[in-house]
């Protein structure tokens, strides 16, 4: 059985364990999938965010679902994307595998990943999705959790 699934739909919407947030390093709120998420999951999410501070690109941090379908939501911080610079594929790397840590950690039963850093950080989708594949792919492949990965286009 493929772990793995790629789905066109609006994360906000789905239930499952965990939905991962494009957040900016604030974790404040802003445009695309972070303000449609902090919109869905009411004034408790930015108030849990707050309490967080912050977070660095490459790196996630958990926080509850809210009014959300999900439980939980984590948020990672893409990085904006600069052509040739080999750092931005790593820090995008950092940013699935960290959420996938997490979700281990839980045990979750799914993850729904939104494409990270393809909206105002323009990452190019066939780049990212390549990574988040890949990453997904060796992740799951050593753990048995989470034991549902859904990317999502959006």
């Amino acid at each position: 059985m493929n772990r793995i699934v790629e789905i066109t739909a609006d994360i906000v919407s789905l239930e499952v364990d965990i939905v991962v947030n494009a957040a900016n390093s604030s974790l404040l709120g802003g445009g695309g999938v972070d303000g449609a998420i902090h919109r869905a999951a009411g004034p408790g999410l930015l108030e849990a965010c707050r309490k967080i501070g912050g977070c660095k690109t490459g790196d996630a941090v958990l926080t509850l679902g809210f009014n959300l379908r999900a439980k939980h939501i984590i948020h990672t911080v893409g990085p904006v994307y600069l052509r040739g610079d080999s750092e931005c594929a790593r820090l995008l790397s950092s940013c699935y595998l960290r959420s996938l840590q997490i979700a281990a950690e839980l045990q979750a039963e799914s993850i729904a990943f939104p494409e990270i850093s393809t909206g105002a950080y323009g990452y190019p989708k066939d780049e990212s999705r390549k990574i988040a594949h890949d990453v997904c792919s060796a992740f799951l492949s050593l753990s048995p959790f989470p034991k549902r990965v859904i990317l999502i286009r959006f």
